[in-house]
């Protein structure tokens, strides 16, 4: 007999929330990497758009 009854509902969104945090980690990493990089690119191609106009 058990004194506990076995619950796995909660489980899963257990694991759903874990791997969307790691998700979320990784982007903010990525992003905070390659943010200066992709600023300049931008940049660049805003100041030829300007000067070709």
């Amino acid at each position: 007999m058990q004194r506990f009854p076995h619950n796995d509902e909660g489980q899963g969104l257990v694991e759903y929330a874990l791997i969307l945090v790691l998700v979320a980690v990784v982007v903010i990493v990525i992003l905070a990497l390659l943010g200066p990089a992709i600023g300049n690119i931008f940049s660049n191609i805003i100041d030829s758009l300007n000067t070709a106009a």
